[in-house]
């Protein structure tokens, strides 16, 4: 069985969750797909959100987990293209809401803003949650295109 691929992005101010996330994700049998960055020179969120955003788009992969300081500037960037559903997500339950009510494909995490055990438990709901469907659900994320 091949492993499902999972793509991670992040700014500077994200790297080191996004690479506590890489290796967490690797370590229960993900393939990681890591867009970067790859340092902790200052970088652009918008340019990470677009690069994950084309690899979920294209279908390369289902599903992708961003990280910038609060994740807000890098889920505004990711929204902004047609067929991304990125949810910045504190806790857990709001990831896993996200997936079962909105058909989330991308989880925004906050770096400077969410403790790594937090973003650890939002990556498990948000991966372990599948989209509840139904009548109600399924119009409404069709709305959002």
């Amino acid at each position: 069985m091949v492993a499902e691929p999972i793509a991670l992005a992040a700014d500077h101010a994200g790297l080191e969750m996004k690479n506590a996330l890489a290796k967490d994700l690797a370590a229960a049998g993900f393939a990681v797909l890591d867009l970067g960055t790859h340092s902790t020179d200052s970088v652009d969120y918008p340019d990470f959100a677009d690069k994950l955003a084309a690899v979920v788009v294209s279908g390369r992969v289902k599903r992708g987990v961003i990280v910038c300081g609060t994740g807000i500037g890098i889920s505004i960037a990711a929204n902004r293209h047609r067929g991304i559903r990125a949810a910045l997500c504190a806790d857990a339950t709001a990831a896993r809401l996200a997936r079962q009510h909105n058909d989330a494909n991308v989880l925004a995490l906050g770096g400077r803003t969410t403790g790594v055990e937090v973003a650890r438990d939002c990556l498990k709901a948000f991966l372990g949650t599948a989209f509840e469907g139904g009548e109600r659900h399924t119009r409404r994320v069709a709305k959002l295109g």
